[in-house]
């Protein structure tokens, strides 16, 4: 069994990826200064190291004796990205070579490999020309997240070039799932509608509803990020992948499953379309299929079903608790 040093561990995806490495037997140590995740998240008896990505004698710190880093911390707001330029560029790149720097002097001194899987988005596409977008697309991304996320790519390819280090950077799509706080506002547009319909509450829907995304479920995600790390760990390599279904939803028909799902009817208000608002995302999954061997397992419907039962199940528990 290996250890494994989760940076962002008590977020969302990380959270759940932790679980799915200690059921199969795997140490594990968290680097997270809880800004967004939370410690509840993680298991009893987890290594938390609480600090920011950004302060190198903690990533150092958490480096030791570990067989691979999943690099998943990060402020994954566009609109934080906007408001918080610089906070966010550092965290976002100069955290991520700090990691890089870190598992190189590691791999260095002990003269073994430090395989690093690390989180990179679909934001590095920008509004691509056409869909599906595969890894070789233009790169033309429209915010600072994106390009923080595209920076963190390039020096991923470095870090292979120039010192032989492993990555996988893995371009996600939209994730969803248990964990998402709909409050957050990192949440994506799946965990917010499913709050307000639970709650009997309007939806809002920017534009006319017909944008298009690639929603994967969270399961999926870690999957993913678990054979990018057996990938990573057989050779050195530097490669990035889509983590996607391939498959196209608009934001309307969306609100149609989740509302139908609920058993109310879809009556969105919409309102005005967010400026630089991307159009159509939706991945091509056919590198990862090759060389990673990941596909999709959960249907839309599928993991929609799981999410809005964990979101029924949390709302009863705090009516029981208050």
């Amino acid at each position: 069994m290996g250890r494994y040093l989760v940076t962002g561990g008590a977020g969302f995806i990380g959270s759940h990826l932790i679980d799915s490495l200690i059921a199969d037997g795997h140490g594990v140590r968290v680097l997270d200064d809880l800004s967004s995740g939370e410690a509840k998240n993680l298991p009893p008896g987890v290594e938390l190291l609480m600090s920011d990505v950004t302060e190198q004698q903690a990533v150092r710190r958490g480096l030791d004796s570990v067989d691979g880093c999943f690099h998943l911390a990060a402020i994954a707001s566009v609109e934080r990205g906007t408001q918080e330029w610089l906070r966010s560029h550092s965290v976002n790149l100069s955290g991520t070579i700090t990691v890089f720097e870190e598992a190189r002097l590691r791999q260095h001194m002990s003269g073994k490999p430090l395989p690093i899987v690390y989180a990179s988005s679909a934001a590095v596409y920008g509004d691509p020309s056409q869909a599906p977008i595969s890894e070789q697309a233009l790169t033309r991304p429209m915010s600072a997240y994106g390009v923080d996320k595209l920076g963190c790519d390039l020096h991923a390819a470095v870090a292979g070039r120039v010192y032989k280090m492993s990555t996988i950077g893995l371009r996600f799509f939209n994730i969803y799932g248990p964990r998402q706080d709909p409050q957050s506002p990192y949440s994506g547009v799946i965990s917010i509608f499913c709050a307000r319909m639970l709650e009997k509450l309007p939806i809002e829907v920017h534009g006319d509803g017909a944008q298009v995304r690639d929603f994967v479920y969270v399961a999926d995600a870690v999957r993913a990020l678990r054979q990018a790390m057996e990938l990573a760990s057989l050779e050195p390599i530097s490669r990035v992948f889509n983590v996607c279904s391939g498959v196209g939803t608009t934001i309307r028909e969306l609100g149609e499953v989740i509302a139908q799902m609920n058993g109310i009817p879809f009556s969105p208000l919409y309102s005005g379309a967010r400026p630089g608002d991307v159009r159509i995302s939706v991945g091509d999954p056919r590198l990862a299929r090759e060389q990673l061997k990941f596909n999709t397992r959960f249907s839309l419907r599928q993991g929609l079903s799981k999410t809005l039962h964990w979101m029924a199940d949390a709302e009863r528990e705090v009516a029981a608790g208050s």
